[in-house]
């Protein structure tokens, strides 16, 4: 197998040539057909994440099919297409897991992080932890439905049933996702880009964003509610500043810049903030039954297993539109 390997913070990956993994009992092997990159990944290449070991395959929105189970393994099938998330393994014992939060659990795995990931042509999985997808998309336009997508369903539902105005703030790939779906249900959706960024807001736009301007602008009308993908902490205080008395403010990522000191005003007027951290399988089932019945259009560029630094570079200076993806046998 081939795989882009992270030896230290803030280096460049490096390509590597490995044996091909074997899965242990509970584990099946996933042949990665594609796997698209994360903001998070920035955060575990750039040292803002402690890791746990190194070195580290980074990547954690892998679609692919399954070429090898475990001996224990009986709820997948040789050859079939699943996606692995962020989420790679729960104890299953703590507080946390027994009262349906496994997306807290006090002992987590996750992928690309504390095991091997999907920047790579072969990855071994808990298969617990994969989903069989059966989506009418290929594997390009599903992996970044396995964080992207799943972050963005899992911060809707944070933000509340009883809105009808949603702000979402850094439009890029979780966010292009979200609003889709909130437009869906029948929510208006305003877009919050980087200053000055007309290509992003007529983007956000042509997903049936109403309204679209940078993150330094307030929207026409209060908001119900807004969530916060880019990992900017001054935009905390901006969010709050956009919605309406009793609205939310949702921060979706999971490494973000200092908050800045603000008024107690702004949160006043039972105005709440809450931060969303990983997902579910419960989340992944729910959305994936959304995502099923939804003609997502999901934005992507596309690049060789062996050009991963240059998807990093291009995602960290905003370069991407929609999503960028991995092909890890690229022609």
């Amino acid at each position: 197998m081939r795989a882009m390997v992270l030896h230290a913070p803030g280096q460049p990956l490096r390509m590597e040539e490995r044996p091909d993994p074997e899965p242990a009992g509970h584990e099946v092997r996933v042949r990665v057909q594609a796997c698209a990159v994360c903001r998070t990944d920035l955060h575990v290449v750039d040292g803002e994440l402690p890791l746990p070991r190194l070195p580290i395959v980074p990547g954690h929105e892998i679609v692919g099919a399954v070429d090898r189970l475990g001996s224990d393994v009986h709820t997948v099938q040789l050859g079939q297409r699943v996606g692995v998330p962020w989420l790679g393994h729960t104890c299953g014992r703590c507080a946390f897991c027994l009262r349906g939060r496994e997306n807290l659990c006090d002992t987590p795995v996750f992928t690309g992080h504390g095991r091997d990931g999907g920047f790579a042509t072969h990855v071994v999985a808990d298969a617990s932890f994969c989903f069989p997808l059966d989506l009418p998309l290929d594997a390009v336009h599903c992996a970044p439905l396995m964080c992207a997508g799943l972050i963005g369903w899992r911060s809707l539902r944070m933000a509340g049933d009883d809105i009808d105005d949603l702000g979402l703030y850094g439009f890029g790939a979780a966010a292009h996702l979200a609003a889709q779906v909130a437009r869906h249900q029948g929510r208006r959706v305003y877009a919050f880009t980087r200053p000055g960024d007309t290509q992003g807001q007529a983007f956000a736009r042509s997903l049936g964003a109403v309204w679209a301007g940078g993150s330094d602008d307030l929207p026409p009308r209060p908001l119900d509610a807004a969530i916060i993908f880019a990992p900017v902490g001054a935009l905390v205080p901006a969010a709050l500043r956009a919605v309406r008395k009793g609205g939310r403010v949702v921060c979706g990522g999971i490494h973000m810049s200092d908050i800045p000191a603000f008024a107690y005003r702004l949160l006043w007027e039972e105005r709440q903030l809450m931060s969303v951290a990983n997902l579910t399988r419960d989340d992944a089932a729910e959305f994936l039954r959304v995502a099923a019945a939804l003609p997502l259009r999901v934005e992507t560029v596309t690049y060789p297993l062996e050009l991963a630094n240059k998807a990093l570079d291009d995602l960290r200076a905003g370069r991407v539109q929609g999503a960028a993806v991995l092909l890890p046998f690229a022609g």
